[in-house]
């Protein structure tokens, strides 16, 4: 596999809980990012379960976890790497900031931004701020 995670990539070995917010976090990130299912934080593939179906589940969360609409800012492609059969997710900064967690709101709870190589929560003045740029340009 290519280099460690950084500001645009994370790896996860399978789809989990965090996974919305780890989307959320490259949505609201000025360049977005990729995110990789099945592959371990050093970089190695791991064989996924059922392939198809986990990329019909990324796409139905990425799509109903999370507001504003994504539609049109993820791309779901199942890759091959040392044999093995990994998901890439490629997300696209959202034109809509802040994007959130549709079951917890515009809130820090539901507001994610990526610092550095991983997700951090956002304050209320971050959230109202992001909120504020995207009000002014349309």
């Amino acid at each position: 596999m290519q280099s460690m995670e950084n500001n645009r990539i994370e790896y996860k070995e399978q789809l989990n809980d965090d996974f919305e917010q780890e989307v959320i976090a490259f949505l609201n990130y000025k360049e977005g990012g990729i995110i990789y299912v099945g592959i371990d934080k050093n970089g190695k593939a791991l064989d996924i379960n059922n392939v198809d179906e986990t990329q019909l589940k990324i796409k139905d969360r990425i799509k109903n976890n999370i507001q504003p609409s994504t539609l049109g800012l993820f791309d779901v492609i199942v890759e091959k790497i040392d044999n093995k059969e990994i998901i890439k997710i490629i997300i696209s900064s959202g034109t809509e900031k802040p994007y959130y967690l549709r079951k917890k709101g515009r809130t820090p709870e539901g507001c994610y931004l990526r610092v550095g190589s991983s997700k951090e929560r956002m304050t209320f003045e971050m959230i109202d701020n992001m909120y504020a740029k995207r009000v002014k340009i349309h």
